[in-house]
């Protein structure tokens, strides 16, 4: 059995910072705090409160965590600074940065920006963090190993990395769930009854993903091996594939997520 992990301080348990306690049950989970104004129902041994004032005084974690939305940063972070210098801040909030957190936590503030996806949700996601000034390796290792409660990590060593990561990886799964809606409402089109039509869809989508993620061959030699010359995928790729398709509009969406993140930033 691995060992427990050592106290946690959680604020926010919505859809990620959830996914994230489940994991670190399954990782060992020990002495946590959970601050959330809804009071969500969570089982022992978390404990949850509904404000920062109401947290345990004698409760000292080694790593505070930020699930909250970023829009929520300014009036959030300040309430945590009393924090700095005895545990490491691990924060998954879109497009906050380093030196933005830090002017709110405190010089002393040791920050590991993050960002997941939401495959976390099942154990499958991925997140990239980038570690501030001032964060040892016995920290570091302490969010790599909260982070892979829910999936791999990778560390980047530049922050301005993370814009283009929550662009391709942090909004992705969206993109495939948009892929997986147009090809259900096509399917409908064509005339096929809408509930085999969503299965058709999904398992289509959830299949290809499993095959790529298993497969050694990159992603164009997976397509090319489908497309027989002259056949029926052929003639669906020139479509999505033609000037002003696919090849055009994925950069351009992923350009417009990785600019919004940066205007996040403060």
């Amino acid at each position: 059995m691995s060992e427990a992990l050592p106290p946690l301080l959680l604020i926010g348990c919505g859809r990620m910072g959830g996914a994230l306690l489940a994991g670190w049950r399954g990782a060992g989970l020990g002495a946590v705090v959970v601050v959330d104004p809804m009071l969500p129902k969570i089982a022992p041994p978390a404990q949850v409160v509904a404000d920062a004032r109401d947290i345990p005084a004698d409760f000292t974690p080694e790593a505070v965590i930020f699930a909250v939305k970023p829009q929520q940063a300014a009036e959030t972070l300040p309430e945590y600074a009393r924090f700095a210098g005895r545990a490491v801040f691990l924060s998954i909030m879109a497009g906050r940065g380093l030196a933005g957190m830090r002017r709110r936590l405190g010089a002393r503030a040791a920050i590991v920006r993050a960002m997941p996806n939401t495959p976390a949700a099942i154990g499958q996601g991925i997140s990239a963090a980038c570690a501030g000034d001032g964060v040892s390796a016995a920290a570091r290792a302490l969010c790599e190993r909260l982070l892979a409660a829910v999936g791999e990590v990778v560390w980047v060593d530049h922050e301005r990395d993370l814009d283009a990561v929550t662009a391709v990886s942090g909004s992705g799964p969206a993109y495939v769930f948009l892929l997986a809606e147009l090809l259900e409402r096509a399917a409908i089109a064509e005339g096929l009854a809408p509930a085999l039509a969503r299965r058709l869809a999904r398992r289509t989508v959830a299949g290809s993903g499993a095959l790529l993620a298993a497969s050694e061959e990159d992603a164009a030699s997976l397509r090319e091996a489908v497309t027989s010359k002259g056949g029926t995928t052929a003639a669906a790729l020139s479509v999505l594939m033609a000037p002003g398709a696919l090849p055009k509009l994925m950069p351009e969406a992923i350009a417009a997520a990785a600019a919004r993140s940066r205007e996040l930033a403060e």
